[in-house]
């Protein structure tokens, strides 16, 4: 009977030669090769954007584009578009989820509508606030007339030629009449 030992070389030729060093372990596969149940390679396309930490997101896109169009689609791509189609992708698998007819479509045009119904409710709230100055306006002449009324009881108002002279009258006294409001 032969045997092999690592520190003590036999010669035989049942011996098989000395095994080769273990290789260092492996980081852990992308999310898109555990779920494909494939090996993950050193240059994977997907692995920078499939993390296996977060395979619901390769998940998602799987379901709706397949896998190989996901892969077809990285591979046309420059690397500086890769990160922000693989986004899109999931958005829009996201989008597909919710709504299999309309897709992104359906939540754009909802969101348009939303914006359409917003600037209606800003344009009557925009009119109600030019209604209320308006209002505001009326008050105050109201309240300076009656207060003209207070200051000046003795005299009679006509339309005809007495306009005029009280025109004048508040031109040359609007401030203390405006001073006489403000501080009461």
């Amino acid at each position: 009977m032969e045997l092999c030992y690592s520190d003590t070389t036999i010669t035989s030729s049942s011996c098989p030669s000395p095994l080769p060093p273990l290789p260092s372990p492996v980081a852990s596969p992308c999310a898109a090769c555990k779920i494909l149940r494939r090996r993950c390679v050193e240059k994977c396309v997907l692995a920078p954007y499939f993390p296996p930490n977060d395979p619901l997101k390769f998940t998602t896109a799987h379901r709706i584009f397949g896998a190989s169009n996901i892969i077809k689609l990285l591979q046309e791509l420059p690397e500086t578009q890769r990160a922000d189609a693989v986004s899109s992708m999931v958005y829009e698998a996201n989008a597909r989820l919710r709504d299999p007819v309309y897709g992104s479509a359906g939540a754009i045009s909802q969101l348009q509508n939303q914006v359409n119904e917003l600037q209606q409710q800003l344009a009557v709230a925009q009119a109600e606030i030019v209604n209320m100055q308006s209002q505001k306006e009326n008050l105050m002449a109201l309240i300076c007339m009656e207060k003209w009324n207070n200051i000046i009881p003795h005299q009679h108002h006509s339309y005809d030629n007495g306009c005029q002279t009280n025109m004048s009258f508040l031109d040359e006294n609007l401030g203390s009449l405006w001073e006489h409001v403000w501080t009461q």
